[in-house]
């Protein structure tokens, strides 16, 4: 397999924030896929899936969402922003450097987790013409695993809130796996995951403007049985803020892929390539 091509850079988002992005792109590629995030996970989580689908004849752009990674503020606890902004300013710009970087041919995008969430903030969403959702439900904590519930009220009620007055954001470590977390984005994200709605009751007031109706390209979403939090419930509630998209759930388990786990982030980790090579295919078609 030729190696793919990777470059480094700075693209600003439309209000002119400085965003770290990678290309990884087959030397002729046939296709566009855009990997946005879950929240908290650096881009460099998403490499090894990246370079595989660039083997397969894909440009693939991964990005840190603002507040994230390389895309972090030297001053993190004085950043203002709100969770959302990921996918209303940095989805946008992500997409655009990826269709400049590999224009006329068919773009796809793969949304981990959160990344799932925000495609109806795009206000460039119809450039897209193909999602495939990876792990990706509702945050409402009760609609979660049992097992997963008291994790999520420590994490909401204790160790967030304690971090941000400790150091201005959460910093990551301990109960917190991810990369250092903006404030506004955990305030907003706490916000929703602490009601049954989720987000859905904020779109008609709060949330304007978005277009989640307008939202027309098709949906698959892969979900997976020890996934504690995107599961047979959480799921399909989150396609509903997609009313006007063709919307399909696909359940597997690890076995199915000769790996003993895969929960919520296994999607994207080592020897899942007969996943990728599903989703690959899927983008394609």
């Amino acid at each position: 397999m030729t190696e793919p091509f990777v470059r480094d850079f700075i693209q600003p988002a439309e209000d002119g924030f400085p965003l770290s992005m990678r290309m990884t792109s087959a030397a002729e590629p046939t296709l566009a896929v855009l990997i946005s995030a879950g929240t908290g996970y650096p881009k460099g989580f998403y490499d090894r899936m990246a370079r595989h689908l660039a083997g397969r004849g894909a440009a693939v752009l991964t990005y840190d969402y603002r507040g994230i990674a390389g895309s972090r503020p030297d001053d993190l606890a004085a950043m203002q922003m709100d969770y959302s902004d990921w996918g209303r300013l940095d989805m946008p710009a992500a997409l655009e450097a990826l269709i400049a970087a590999a224009p006329g041919v068919s773009i796809g995008h793969i949304g981990h987790s959160v990344g799932g969430h925000f495609v109806g903030f795009m206000p460039n969403h119809a450039r897209i013409d193909r999602h495939a959702f990876l792990s990706v439900g509702i945050g409402y904590w009760r609609a979660h695993h049992l097992s997963n519930q008291p994790l999520e009220l420590i994490f909401w009620h204790l160790f967030g809130p304690l971090s941000l007055a400790r150091h201005g954001y959460v910093k990551g470590g301990g109960l917190w796996a991810g990369a250092d977390l903006p404030r506004g984005a955990f305030e907003t994200w706490k916000r929703w995951c602490l009601k049954p709605a989720y987000f859905r009751d904020e779109l008609a007031d709060r949330l304007r403007p978005h277009d989640f109706e307008g939202v027309a390209a098709p949906i698959r979403s892969w979900v997976f049985a020890d996934d504690p939090i995107a599961n047979a419930v959480t799921a399909p509630e989150l396609l509903k803020i997609y009313p006007g998209a063709s919307t399909e759930i696909v359940a597997r388990q690890a076995s199915d892929y000769g790996v003993k786990r895969i929960g919520h982030d296994g999607a994207v980790r080592r020897s899942m390539e007969a996943l990728w090579d599903e989703v690959f295919d899927w983008l394609k078609a």
